[in-house]
């Protein structure tokens, strides 16, 4: 029994052979199905973020809703939305809380790479799986150090039967998942993907993630020792989505975006609650003061930029999937490089406007905006670790070398963190 690890790659496979399909979703239906779980989720953010209280009853409101099957078509049972669409619900998301959104980030990325792939009876599978509600957690990162050049977890056949063994950190929503997907060495050094059943004897997820945000995660430890893969849910390397890397840095915008847009809620809303005000002040109450409403234009200007860049991004996105359905090789490498740049530019963007956000946001609130019972350090914690996962220092130079000297911006970030950074 073997994986083929000869099959053509994605790049140029063609839509009649794909589980993809054009959006047909209406973006006011998706918001009145889901804006009103967003704010249930938003109500008991702070508190389960001063208890670290793990948003379990939270991941299944949305499972329930059918949140995971946004990209799925109309036609096999999802809701049909675009790319675009998907990432703006998954900025409301995290507005109301961006650990959800970042556990819903592997999971979204694993529906999105079955779309791409080939009808086989395996895939259609898949497919039931995501509408019945199964949730798919992340395992590509390598603990103790190893790389994708290096990697520490095997991808084995023995007597017939696959088993991965190894070691993995950064593994996000593994603590709400039914399976782990998870990156290691095949036979003769392939790079090969298994689809791990948690609910087995050799997988140990660990709730271990030190970080001092998007503590409620589950990206701590998921180990694995001999634990079984059937053989048609391993899946090489190269086979898998050729814009996955795209997506997943996208989603991880989308959280970040989000950040903004909660800091400028809880600061109109900690700035109304203001009783007391400085004697030195431009006005006798904080609410009509037009120095800390200023503050607040800003922070509402910035969780505008975010939230734009992560539109403008997104819907390059859509664009390569167009090409993907049109089955044009040169127009799929061409909408993959600007995408890419978009994503980019878009990293930068985001993650600057999210970190100056829930920074000075402070300035409008004085000594008590820094309660406990607020809790609004979270959101700088929170886009701080969310940053820290893929830095932007890299991104910055790639846009640099793209722009001066057309250097292609997806071979300058191969064997780079990049890589890895995007599944953390």
């Amino acid at each position: 029994m073997s994986v083929r690890t000869d099959h053509p790659t994605p790049r140029g496979q063609t839509a009649a052979a794909s589980f993809l399909a054009p959006p047909t979703a209406d973006v006011a239906e998706l918001h009145a199905t889901f804006d009103p779980l967003f704010e249930q989720i938003a109500a008991g953010s702070a508190e389960r973020e001063h208890g670290r209280i793990l948003p379990h009853e939270q991941i299944q409101l949305l499972n329930e809703a059918r949140f995971g099957t946004l990209r799925i078509p109309v036609g096999r049972g999802g809701f049909g939305a675009s790319l675009q669409q998907t990432f703006e619900l998954l900025t409301d998301v995290g507005a109301a809380d961006p650990n959800v959104a970042h556990v819903f980030r592997n999971h979204l990325a694993f529906v999105e790479d079955r779309l791409n792939a080939e009808v086989t009876p395996a895939n259609e599978a898949w497919i039931v799986r995501f509408l019945q509600g199964e949730f798919v957690g992340g395992g590509w990162t390598e603990a103790n150090n190893g790389t994708l050049e290096k990697l520490q977890t095997f991808v084995t056949e023995v007597d017939g039967q696959w088993e991965v063994t190894g070691k993995k950190f950064y593994a996000t929503g593994s603590l709400y998942a039914n399976w782990l997907d998870v990156l290691g060495e095949g036979p003769e050094g392939t790079p090969l993907t298994a689809l791990v059943r948690i609910a087995q004897d050799g997988v140990e997820v660990i709730d271990d993630w030190p970080g001092f945000g998007q503590r409620a995660t589950g990206s701590g430890s998921a180990n694995y020792d001999h634990a079984k893969v059937d053989p048609e849910n391993v899946i090489p390397l190269a086979q898998r989505a050729p814009y996955l890397g795209h997506f997943y840095q996208e989603a991880m915008l989308s959280a970040l975006a989000g950040i903004a847009a909660a800091s400028l809620r809880d600061g109109i809303t900690a700035l109304k609650a203001r009783k007391r005000q400085y004697r030195h002040a431009a006005a006798e109450t904080p609410t009509e003061d037009p120095q800390l409403l200023q503050v607040l234009g800003r922070v509402s200007a910035l969780a505008f930029g975010a939230r734009s860049a992560l539109s403008a991004s997104a819907a390059t996105l859509d664009r390569v999937v167009e090409a993907r359905l049109s089955g044009d090789e040169a127009r799929i490498q061409h909408e993959l490089v600007e995408s890419n740049v978009a994503i980019s530019q878009a990293q930068i963007v985001i993650i600057g406007h999210a970190l100056e956000a829930s920074t000075i946001v402070f300035d409008a609130l004085g000594a008590s905006g820094v309660s406990e019972q607020l809790r609004l350090d979270r959101h700088w914690r929170n886009a701080r670790t969310l940053a820290s996962h893929n830095p932007r220092v890299y991104r910055e130079r790639v846009l640099g070398d793209w722009f001066v000297n057309g250097a292609n911006p997806i071979e300058s970030l191969t064997g780079t963190a990049d890589h890895d950074a995007t599944q953390n």
